[in-house]
């Protein structure tokens, strides 16, 4: 990944100029529209070719919402443009495969597409990219200064939730602030639920939420914003060393965004470490007029 992404720059001055109705998720005829007009092109681009659920809203979540892709999906299927079938893989999961009504081959294709998503689902896989992404996370919030206090808790400062089994991957600190950090490694979005029950989990034990993900739609993030936290995103799923060679197939085969560095980005980190300062200078000059008056 490079070391800093202008794609991120959108996200730096929401206080100003983000609507927070904008992207809410009520149905949107006219974004319906648009994703199914581009889901036609990118179909019409490749006539001989198998998709899968996912993989289409992924391909397309810089212009629309998942949520939104899938509807239009839905569509597409209801009116015969796309041809669908669903597949049970050996993790227990099913994945939703789509191809051109007129694709006549599609079966080897579909089977070639399911090889590659269960070498990426297989559960051993799954669980060495929760590891890897928390592993990452705790490396990256070490170098610029944060120290680790709390690590799969649902505790802090003898405040306890209780009232699901949900808990925080980390607690961080620097200058005076907690953070309860919850790492989310996958393609697809967290569950929208889970993110409100870790939000109120942050709340009631007294720590400003964070979430580290692959991505996040902007109403959510602006949710989290309106709590004091903060949305961290990689853009990527981060593969761990030794499976570089899955990653690449991934990569080159489904076009989905995964990559395999050593690290989280410097420039990943300073988006977080920027936001941090700013919120402290912002505490310590209102703190400063509240002691002149």
């Amino acid at each position: 990944m490079s070391e800093y992404d202008p794609w991120y720059e959108e996200y730096d001055s929401w206080d100003d100029e983000y609507d927070p109705n904008a992207d809410r998720e009520a149905p949107s005829d006219s974004k319906e529209q648009e994703a199914r007009e581009a889901l036609i092109e990118l179909i019409e681009a490749n006539p001989e070719r198998v998709f899968f659920t996912t993989q289409l809203e992924v391909m397309l979540e810089d212009d629309f919402f998942h949520w939104i892709t899938g509807r239009a999906i839905q569509g597409l299927v209801d009116d015969g443009t796309l041809m669908s079938e669903r597949r049970k893989m050996t993790s227990g999961s099913q994945i939703r495969l789509l191809w051109p009504r007129r694709y006549r081959y599609w079966k080897r294709a579909a089977k070639r597409v399911v090889e590659h998503v269960e070498s990426y689902a297989d559960p051993k896989i799954s669980r060495a990219l929760g590891l890897q992404g928390e592993a990452h996370v705790s490396d990256g919030f070490s170098r610029i200064g944060f120290v680790q206090i709390g690590r799969n808790t649902q505790e802090y400062d003898g405040r306890k939730w209780s009232r699901t089994k949900h808990d925080l991957d980390f607690l961080f600190t620097r200058d005076d602030e907690v953070y309860g950090v919850e790492v989310k490694n996958r393609i697809a979005y967290m569950e929208r639920d889970e993110m409100e029950v870790k939000i109120e989990l942050c709340e009631h034990i007294g720590v400003t939420p964070v979430f580290v993900v692959r991505a996040a739609p902007k109403s959510w993030i602006n949710d989290v914003r309106l709590k004091n936290g903060f949305t961290l995103m990689m853009k990527h799923q981060l593969y761990p060393w030794g499976h570089e060679e899955l990653a690449k197939t991934i990569r080159e085969e489904l076009e989905l965004p995964v990559d395999s560095p050593a690290r989280l980005e410097d420039g990943t980190m300073r988006r977080f470490e920027k936001w941090h300062e700013k919120r402290v200078n912002s505490k310590r000059k209102s703190q400063g007029v509240n002691r002149k008056q």
